[in-house]
């Protein structure tokens, strides 16, 4: 695979030259490994392509998955609790787990354990791969990445998404990076309020 476009927001690519270049490296070098061609396993069953072999989701996101492991990535829980109260919510959002669980209760209200996960975290640096439903894009991007910003768990969340010329050869439904740049450029220049890189990879 190879990057074919990027896109820095709020910096998160010019802290990860100057802060995280090791990093940086290795995820250029997991992109690199990964054999597109390999990958072309999936026989379409859908009406239009009926037959067509494709690019498989799950052959991809194995080779990723093997070869982010193998670099010591590791797989993030985030656990924080709520409730239906919107003020009390407010002031507790930052605080550990444990006391928003307490505050919680000590208001009257039932805690609510909730949790983000995020497949790849290495020295406060998170990575997503997203080959799955394109609305999957936008929680990554507006809610995982934020929340471990917000959280102080990491510093940059990179999103990987296939190109379209990628996703023209993959089950439709996929999301594609032209379309999810767009998406983020349109919310200005400080939503969502986390420096995020978006790739673009294709064969």
């Amino acid at each position: 695979m190879r990057i074919a476009a990027q896109y820095s927001h709020l910096n998160g690519l010019e802290y990860m030259l100057v802060h995280r270049s090791t990093l940086w490296n290795e995820i250029m070098g997991v992109i690199e490994s990964v054999d597109a061609e390999a990958c072309k396993t999936k026989v379409s069953k859908e009406k239009t392509m009926r037959g067509k072999l494709l690019y498989s989701p799950v052959a991809m996101n194995d080779k990723f998955k093997a070869s982010f492991r193998g670099l010591g990535w590791t797989e993030r829980r985030n656990t924080f609790w709520v409730t239906d109260d919107e003020e009390l919510m407010r002031g507790l959002y930052n605080q550990p787990a444990e006391e928003q669980k307490k505050a919680i209760r000590d208001a009257g209200r039932e805690p609510i354990m909730s949790y983000n996960q995020t497949d790849f975290v290495k020295d406060r640096i998170a990575v997503e791969i997203q080959f799955g439903k394109y609305t999957f894009v936008a929680h990554d991007l507006f809610v995982k990445h934020l929340s471990f910003f917000v959280s102080g768990i990491i510093d940059v969340g990179i999103e990987i998404l296939p190109m379209k010329q990628l996703e023209r050869e993959m089950s439709s439904g996929v999301p594609y990076y032209e379309r999810d740049l767009v998406n983020v450029l349109r919310q200005g220049r400080g939503v969502p309020a986390v420096p995020l890189i978006l790739l673009g990879i294709a064969p």
